[in-house]
């Protein structure tokens, strides 16, 4: 890996204040500087000089909640609710899937995120293996788990698959490939199967990702079968004691926010796919205020329907404000701070991605700051939440190494993916 330098960009480090032509130093698969240029070490020499007056820079987007192989199901069961949806036409079709069409579903997705700015996302499927090994050959950061569903797992064979994909893939790619444990949800898992899931992430020192609290459906039936809310009720079961990436938390009780933000449970807020499932609105002002590490993710591509973050940045912020009637509720540098540093927080990853700062890894995004939606430039933050699009982002780069450049994505074969994708939709 060589050195890179990024010359005369606004940078918004997420760590402090935008910095005006600055200049980023990359050594490696690190940040060896960030800053204004006069602070750059004389004599440090680049093998490549990006020349960026006309970009914004900012960490790579952590999109922390997604079943990335979904794409093979876009828009092909809308406008439907949750249950509905899963049990009638989700469920049935994911059936039918092999390890090759969740392999190609996951390129379609790496392609999708790479192209609007996301480098880092947190999944939960099956045949994981196959989305692993297109990760490492894209290029991304993932964290990765096997979806384990507990009413269909009686002799144990879906738990080992997850634990199988943390022992061979944790490290994987230079280090970009972590692993947790994914039970489902409370409704699909029963309580000791949870309890012996968290038993066995805590023996394998990894975390777990679950979907929690996603509908007033689901909490009633918890309710009703354990007494407890679904947030109480995995908490009475320890599983908050470990590391928990807890997805949507859209229908709480101000004793789950309190458990929540006690527990340092990283909150996965996916406010396109609740709209769209009209699952509701997750109180994301509250759990702020309340100290609640809240991160952005799509879902899938089957409930949202695309998986671009800097809409969703968009979304979030907008959604806070119109249900709470309070403008001032996610401000723009909030928003920001959910999809970079909070979405790392919620992976284990604050130590190396989230911010722009020496000594962290070299995952980073150059967005084009000359486009008639994004001039003038009065509020650099501001226009990356309210006005800026997913096709704006110009570079990306992932360890030190650029992915895509002159929105011309490197390594993957666009027109492979396509032909391959629409052969298996047609399956």
């Amino acid at each position: 890996m060589g050195k890179i330098l990024i010359k005369d960009c606004t940078i918004v480090p997420i760590s402090g204040p935008v910095i005006e032509e600055g200049v980023i130093a990359i050594d490696g698969d690190s940040l060896y500087y960030v800053g204004p240029a006069e602070g750059l070490p004389a004599g440090w020499q680049a093998d490549t000089i990006i020349a960026a007056g006309d970009k914004v820079a900012l960490p790579g987007l952590v999109n922390a909640h997604t079943h990335v192989a979904m794409t093979l199901l876009r828009s092909y069961a809308d406008d439907l609710p949750l249950k509905q949806w899963l049990e009638e036409k989700i469920w049935p079709r994911e059936d039918r899937l092999t390890r090759e069409d969740i392999y190609w579903g996951t390129r379609l997705a790496l392609l999708e995120m790479i192209r609007s700015g996301t480098t880092t996302f947190a999944d939960m499927y099956f045949q994981m293996d196959a989305v692993a090994e297109a990760v490492v050959e894209a290029g991304l950061r993932a964290c990765l788990s096997q979806g384990l569903i507990g009413f269909q797992d009686g002799d144990g064979g879906r738990l080992a698959t997850g634990v199988s994909l943390v022992k061979e893939w944790q490290g994987a790619g230079e280090g970009r490939i972590t692993t947790m444990l994914g039970p489902h949800a409370p409704y699909t898992c029963p309580p000791e199967y949870l309890t012996k899931v968290a038993g066995t992430a805590a023996g394998l020192g990894v975390g777990l990702h679950i979907h929690l609290a996603e509908t007033k459906g689901e909490v009633a039936e918890i309710q009703e079968r354990y007494g407890a809310t679904p947030v109480a009720l995995v908490n009475e079961l320890g599983l908050f004691d470990l590391p928990v990436l807890a997805a949507h938390c859209v229908h709480l009780t101000a004793a789950d926010i309190s458990i929540l933000a006690e527990k340092k449970v990283g909150v996965a807020h996916c406010p396109e796919s609740n709209l769209k499932l009209a699952s509701g609105v997750a109180p994301v002002a509250a759990m702020l205020a309340a100290g609640v590490n809240v991160a952005i993710g799509t879902d899938g591509a089957a409930s949202n329907n695309n998986l671009d973050m800097v809409a969703e940045m968009r979304t979030c912020a907008l959604l806070a404000k119109g249900i709470s009637g309070d403008p001032t509720a996610v401000p723009a540098r909030q928003a920001l701070v959910m999809a970079t540093l909070n979405g790392a927080r919620a992976l284990g990853l604050e130590k190396e991605i989230g911010t722009l700062e020496a000594g962290k890894k070299a995952d980073l995004i150059l967005l084009n700051k000359y486009r008639p939606h994004l001039m003038p430039p009065h509020n650099v933050e501001a226009n990356l939440v309210y006005a800026a699009n997913g096709s704006d982002v110009d570079t990306v780069i992932v360890n030190g190494k650029i992915l895509m450049a002159g929105g011309e994505v490197k390594n993957l074969d666009v027109d492979e993916i396509y032909a391959q994708v629409m052969k298996r939709a047609g399956r």
